[in-house]
C-alpha cells in the first residue's frame, strides 16, 4: 500500500473519530437546559413600599382674591419667611377710603341728629312732668272751689273758673304726653339712622381693609402667581376669587406619595420610612407614615375613582400617603420630587430566596411531565379537572442534574428577595434564570448551570 493511500486512511479514521465524539456529546447534551441559580440562604429581610410623590407643607394656604382692584405694590417676594399678619399685597384704594371718608361724615351728621332727638325727647318729658304738676294742683283747687261752692261761700263765676282751669290742665297734660310719644319716636329713628350708618361704615371699612392682604399664617411665601398693574377678582358663589399666592408653613414637612392599589393594604399609620429628594442627591431623611388615604385615585386623570362618576374600572389607581420628615431642612420646598421607602415589614433569620426564582405552573403541566402523556391527552384532562388549570407557585431546585419543581409558600418580599415559608431549605440551588429559561423549563429536564453575567436581554425582560 502506498504511502499516501496510508495517509488518506489515517486521515479517515480520524475524521469519523472526531465525528463520533461529536454525536456522542451532542446526544448527550441534547434536551440540557442551561439555566443561572442561586441558593436558599437565611437572612434578615425587611419589606419596603416604594411610592413616588412630591414635598409638600403639612399646613399652607392659598391667597385669594376677596376685594376688587387694581394690585399698586407686592410687599413680599418668593421665599422671603413671612408672619401671620404681614402686609403681602396693597390693592388700589381710593374709592373704597374716600367711601369710608364720606360714611364716617355721615355718622357725625347722624350722631348729631340723634344728641338733638334725645335732647329733644328730655325736654318733651320735663314738660309733662310740668303739667301733670299743673293738673294736681288744678284739681285740688277745684275741690276746693266745689265744696266752698256748695256751702255758698264763692260765687259761681269763681267755680266755673276753677273748673276751666282743671279742664285746661288736663288738656296740657294729653299735648305733652303726645309731645313725648313724638319726641320718642324722633330719638329711635335717629338712633336707628346712626345704627344703619355704622352698619355701612363697617361694611365700607371690611372693603377698604380688603385692598390691603395679609398673612393669614406663618410661613414662607412660596409661590406668588399676580403682578403689579394686574386686576384681582373676588370670588362670587362658586367661582373662586384670584388665585395670588401660597403661604407654606415649613416647620412641619411631608413627603405626599401615591402608593399603587396592590401594596396598599401593607400600609399603617407609624411606620418608618426613607425620603430621597431629587434636588438633594445622596442624600436620605427619616420619616414616618402619619396618612393614608382611604379613596382610589385614578392614575391618568388624578381625580377621585367615585363608581358613580367612573366608567373606565380597569384604570390604574393609587392612594395617597402621607410620609411626615422628622428633621427636614431649612433648604426644602414645596413642589420638589421625592420618592418614599415605607418599611412595611421586617423578620430576621428566615429562609430567603431570590423573588425571580419564582415560577408557576399548572397541574396539567406538571401531570403531563409526571405520566409522559401528550399535550393534548393533559388538555384534554384539564378541561374535565378545571382544578388542573389552577396555576401553582414554585421554585426549579437542581438535584442531581435535573431541574425539580418544587412548590413553596411566600411571605414577606424584600427589595431582591422574597421569604419561602415552606417547600425548600437553606442551601437548596435554586434555577434563578434566565427568564426564557424559567418560563419554558419542565420538570425534571435535565440542566446545566452557567452563572456568568445574564445577557442584557434577558436583564432587560426580568
Amino acid at each position: 500500500m502506498k504511502t499516501w493511500q496510508r495517509v488518506a486512511i489515517g486521515a479517515c479514521a480520524g475524521v469519523a473519530a472526531i465525528a463520533i465524539v461529536w454525536f456522542s456529546v451532542y446526544k448527550m447534551n441534547a434536551g440540557v437546559v442551561t439555566v443561572q441559580t442561586g441558593r436558599a440562604v437565611r437572612q434578615d429581610l425587611t419589606s419596603i413600599v416604594t411610592a413616588s410623590g412630591e414635598i409638600r407643607p403639612k399646613n399652607y394656604t392659598n391667597v385669594l382674591g376677596q376685594g376688587m382692584g387694581m394690585i399698586t405694590s407686592i410687599a413680599v417676594q418668593e421665599g422671603q419667611d413671612v408672619k401671620e399678619g404681614d402686609v403681602l399685597l396693597r390693592l388700589d384704594n381710593i374709592q373704597p377710603g374716600a367711601d369710608v371718608q364720606a360714611q364716617k361724615d355721615t355718622i357725625d351728621a347722624a350722631t348729631s341728629a340723634m344728641k338733638a332727638a334725645a335732647a329733644n325727647y328730655e325736654s318733651s318729658l320735663a314738660n309733662l312732668q310740668q303739667q301733670q304738676a299743673n293738673l294736681q294742683k288744678a284739681k285740688f283747687d277745684w275741690q276746693r272751689s266745689q265744696e266752698l261752692y256748695k256751702n255758698q261761700l264763692i260765687a259761681r263765676q269763681d267755680y266755673d273758673a276753677s273748673k276751666a282751669t282743671y279742664d285746661s290742665s288736663a288738656a296740657a297734660v294729653t299735648a305733652a304726653q303726645a309731645q313725648l310719644a313724638a319726641s320718642n319716636a324722633s330719638r329711635n329713628q335717629a338712633k336707628s339712622n346712626l345704627e344703619q350708618d355704622e352698619a355701612v361704615l363697617t361694611h365700607e371699612q371690611d372693603i377698604l381693609n380688603k385692598t390691603v392682604y395679609r398673612a393669614p399664617i406663618s410661613g414662607i411665601v412660596s409661590y406668588i402667581a399676580v403682578r403689579v398693574g394686574e386686576n384681582v377678582v373676588p370670588g362670587i358663589q362658586n367661582a373662586q376669587g384670584s388665585f395670588l399666592m401660597t403661604i407654606s408653613d415649613m416647620s412641619v414637612v411631608t413627603a405626599e406619595v401615591m402608593v399603587d392599589e396592590t401594596d396598599i393594604s401593607s400600609v399603617k399609620d407609624g411606620q418608618s420610612a426613607q425620603v430621597t429628594i431629587d434636588a438633594l442627591p445622596g442624600q436620605t431623611f427619616k420619616g414616618h407614615v402619619t396618612e393614608v388615604g382611604e379613596l382610589a385615585i385614578l392614575r391618568t386623570s388624578g381625580e377621585a375613582a367615585m363608581e358613580e362618576t367612573t366608567a373606565d374600572t380597569q384604570q390604574a389607581r393609587d392612594f395617597k400617603v402621607v410620609v411626615t420628615l422628622d428633621n427636614p431642612p431649612r433648604s426644602l420646598r414645596p413642589g420638589l420630587s421625592a420618592t418614599a421607602k415605607i418599611q412595611t415589614a421586617h423578620k430576621n433569620n428566615i429562609i430567603t430566596i431570590p423573588i425571580q426564582a419564582l415560577a408557576e405552573r399548572t397541574q396539567e403541566e406538571l401531570d403531563e411531565t409526571k405520566d409522559g402523556q401528550s399535550g393534548n391527552v393533559a388538555l384534554a384532562a384539564a378541561n374535565d379537572n378545571p382544578a388542573n388549570s389552577k396555576e401553582i407557585q414554585g421554585v426549579f431546585v437542581v438535584r442531581n442534574g435535573k431541574a425539580d419543581f418544587i412548590p413553596v409558600q411566600t411571605g414577606i418580599t424584600g427589595t431582591t428577595d422574597i421569604e419561602v415559608t415552606s417547600g425548600i431549605q437553606p442551601g437548596d440551588v435554586i434555577v434563578t434564570g434566565s427568564y426564557s429559561a424559567l418560563r419554558t423549563l419542565r420538570p425534571g429536564t435535565r440542566v446545566k448551570i452557567d452563572n456568568s453575567a445574564a445577557t442584557a436581554t434577558d436583564t432587560t425582560s426580568s
